[in-house]
């Protein structure tokens, strides 16, 4: 049987399985490999929201899916082209995001009685045959059988060899893709540099399973997608949390500043403390604690002693941290707190994705405790927010909240490697030791003593004539000695939160994203809805509708011009990951009729539901 090829501009492919099918090694080898093809993509990694969760049920499946293009790519796709299923439960809780037509590659080994009941599929069905009558094209291969049958000579034992099913997987679908499987080689060599049996045996059956697809008549038709049009430069495939570490490394570099990351491990926060304790030679120091408190309060410490200090959480660590940033804002040192978001409270749903903690991040202390807040939109992004948030914290010498999610965070996108000569500058202005020479005393040093901005001196801890009092109580106005008159404290409260407002003299005026600067239809965006509000907006603006777009990095404050440009326009449309938490501030703060599209469903927007949004409030 011949096959026929065929270009694509854009393909979807959704791997699914257990969590110990190495669903997320595939999928993450699949996206290097097409990156280093010259693809823009995007991906998102969907995790089983149980640790432990029965193999073979609905609620232990993984699944990755990656949206790869020969034009810029700016979501994992909302339905993909390809579903990859090991098991029954994979095809059951996946099915619905596959195109009707689309192609099912099945692992037949993963569809057996047991599997079929673990699945919770009725003793009647018979999902594989069921998916044919439905239209969608299906591919059986007894991955297992297959795997095995290459395997049998390398004197693994069966479990041993059954681990490398993913392998056997990945080289059919980089065959029936066009994609090259050198990469992945290189990869499993140096992954299993102490094992060479291991290595070796992935390495076979991933070429097992590319020459499966060439000699095999089951498939009709092969694809390729070339490579995407983007601007010359060094790139690289990077995750959110991943991005967070090289920027944080970037400003160590760049400032000269010793920088200190306290932090506690927590869904889906983990990976940044991870990854900064293998960079001790950029200027860090990195303390895994005990706790969520004791995380902040020595990164509080490290900052006092003249370090940047950060700390990385989710939302139910930072509601533990909240009397510590309470207390940073008090004594007006430099923090910056990373919070990876995820969904609901408590411990909600640990895996999934959500912007719940907006406001948390402004409103969540005790007290009038202004911080300033920012936000990543990609995992791209997350290196430049992560820089800016550490400059913003050091020059205006302020707690900064830094927003991302989980989406954001396991998310993967090819990231341009900036020229580093060209990053802002960090201006550390700590206090020199103060000496009154020939023999006479110098002034006494007024640590809460503001400049024209309001920001107080960063005086370091043990500095020659920088004595000064610290703690939690109420200062004197530039004495920092403890005041309870009433007077000082409406000042002083009133100083720190016009200080948080004079940032917006520092940032950058809000640009308009997508459309004209003035219309019938506004969308607002902050955080993750990135990619699924520009791709729902460009086609709708293709479509002939009046509808522009504007996205906020810089939430508290906001950008000076923003009332100006929300004035403009007759609606205001602001999708969230949430109930509505950017809709309300925006509505206290412009008195304006902003209209709120909120789902909390621990996955990202579809392009499709935004567009639909999009068009009803255009023609209605």
């Amino acid at each position: 049987m011949s096959i026929t090829e065929k270009q694509k501009k854009e393909v979807t492919i959704r791997f699914s399985g257990d969590s110990g099918d190495g669903i997320q090694l595939t999928g993450s080898q699949f996206s290097n490999t097409t990156a280093l093809s010259g693809n823009d993509l995007s991906t998102f990694p969907d995790y089983p929201a149980e640790i432990r969760a029965p193999a073979g049920t609905v609620h232990g499946v993984s699944g990755f899916q990656i949206h790869f293009g020969s034009k810029p790519i700016h979501t994992p796709g909302d339905m993909c082209d390809v579903l990859v299923v090991m098991n029954a439960a994979a095809l059951k809780a996946n099915l619905k995001f596959l195109k009707p037509g689309g192609i099912i590659i099945a692992n037949t080994d993963g569809f057996g009685k047991k599997d079929l009941s673990l699945a919770k599929y009725a003793p009647e069905e018979t999902p594989i045959q069921d998916a044919k009558e439905a239209g969608y094209s299906v591919i059986e291969i007894d991955v297992t059988k297959m795997t095995r049958e290459s395997l049998k000579d390398t004197g693994l034992t069966t479990k041993e060899i059954d681990r490398s099913k993913n392998m056997f997987v990945l080289g059919v679908v980089y065959w029936l893709y066009s994609r090259p499987t050198d990469s992945t080689i290189e990869f499993l060599k140096k992954k299993f540099a102490n094992k060479p049996k291991i290595a070796e045996a992935n390495i076979k059956a991933l070429n097992d399973g590319f020459t499966y697809g060439i000699a095999t008549e089951i498939f009709s038709e092969r694809y390729t997608v070339e490579a995407a049009p983007i601007k010359p430069g060094t790139y690289r495939n990077i995750t959110g949390n991943d991005s967070i570490v090289l920027g944080l490394a970037a400003v160590a570099k760049k400032s000269n500043l010793p920088l200190f990351l306290g932090s506690y491990p927590i869904t889906p926060a983990s990976e940044i403390l991870h990854g900064l304790s293998r960079l001790k030679n950029y200027n860090v120091s990195t303390f895994q604690a005990e706790d969520e408190i004791a995380a902040i309060t020595s990164a509080i410490g490290a900052s006092f002693g003249g370090h940047l200090g950060v700390t990385t959480s989710s939302g139910p660590g930072v509601a533990l941290k909240s009397e510590a940033i309470g207390l940073a804002t008090m004594l007006e040192l430099p923090l910056v707190i990373v919070n990876v978001q995820r969904a609901g409270p408590s411990t909600g749903l640990p895996t999934k994705t959500e912007q719940a903690d907006l406001l948390q991040a402004f409103y969540g202390r005790a007290g009038e405790c202004p911080v300033a807040i920012i936000s990543a939109s990609s995992p791209a992004d997350c290196f430049d927010v992560t820089y800016e948030a550490c400059r913003l914290a050091v020059e205006h010498m302020i707690p900064v909240m830094m927003l991302t999610d989980g989406y954001i965070a396991n998310g993967a996108e090819p990231w341009k490697l900036p020229d580093t000569s060209k990053l802002k500058p960090v201006n550390v202005k700590q206090e020199k030791p103060a000496d009154g020479g020939n023999g006479q005393e110098s002034a006494p040093f007024l640590p809460y003593k503001r400049d024209e901005n309001l920001v107080r001196p960063w005086a370091v801890a043990g500095t020659k004539g920088l004595a000064h009092r610290i703690g939690g109580l109420e200062k004197e106005h530039e004495t920092g000695n403890i005041s309870y008159d009433p007077d000082n404290h409406h000042m002083m409260t009133e100083f720190r939160e016009k200080k948080r407002d004079n940032i917006a003299k520092f940032i950058p005026d809000q640009e308009i994203d997508e459309g004209t600067d003035s219309g019938k239809l506004l969308v607002v965006g902050w955080g993750s809805t990135y990619g699924s509000i520009k791709s729902a907006v460009t086609e709708a603006l293709e479509d002939g509708h009046d509808v522009s777009y504007i996205h906020l990095r810089y939430l508290s404050p906001f950008p000076k011009n923003l009332k100006d440009i929300l004035g403009r326009f007759d609606r205001i449309l602001v999708p969230e990951i949430n109930r509505g938490q950017l809709s309300k501030i925006l509505r206290d703060q412009f008195l304006l009729p902003v209209e709120g599209y909120n789902r909390v469903r621990g996955v990202p927007f579809t392009v499709a539901e935004l567009k639909t949004k999009i068009v009803e409030m255009c023609t209605g």
